[in-house]
């Protein structure tokens, strides 16, 4: 397992070593001690969580104000672009964001810190999306930011408006979400 930082330091790529030949490929997705000597993380995750979309659809960008998530995501069917947005008020990336591709064919995971926004957008006929969490799902708590700030400025490949939830058309823009301290 390798660990690559992305634009924001704290946001990583996780690629596993991938043992493939004729009959298909096994990696291991998930090793707690892997996972630690690659990130110097020593993360509890406390719930996987699963879904699918159908190309076009963008689901984000999310965040839970208290019981903030950090989350492994990935995916198994299909092709995303994963984008995160730094909330964390403090950190020198505050507002910036940062996206990476995941595929069933590059095996990619990203890590994502508590304190960040998250979302994807479907590149593919439609994407089955895994993920990680190290805290539990708390509806009174979440929160989203508009994935469409203009201060955020995200560049989703999009070919078209993207089909959205009636929350996702609601999110909040930059300036008035709530953001970690």
């Amino acid at each position: 397992m390798q660990a690559i930082s992305t634009a924001i330091p704290d946001v990583l790529v996780i690629e596993p070593k991938v043992f493939g030949d004729a009959r298909g490929f096994f990696f291991e997705s998930y090793n707690a001690r892997a996972f630690r000597e690659a990130t110097g993380l020593d993360e509890q995750f406390v719930q996987d969580n699963h879904s699918r979309s159908a190309r076009g659809v963008l689901r984000g960008l999310h965040y839970q104000i208290r019981q903030p998530q950090g989350k492994l995501v990935r995916v198994v069917r299909g092709a995303v672009f994963d984008v995160v947005v730094d909330l964390r008020r403090r950190s020198p990336s505050f507002g910036r964001w940062a996206g990476v591709e995941l595929t069933e064919d590059n095996h990619r995971q990203l890590w994502i810190p508590p304190g960040f926004a998250h979302g994807f957008v479907v590149l593919s006929e439609s994407a089955d999306f895994l993920y990680k969490t190290t805290d539990y799902y708390a509806p009174e708590h979440e929160r989203c930011l508009a994935w469409n700030d203009p201060t955020v400025g995200v560049e989703w490949p999009l070919a078209g408006e993207p089909q959205l939830s009636a929350k996702d058309r609601e999110g909040n823009p930059f300036a008035e979400c709530e953001v970690f301290e």
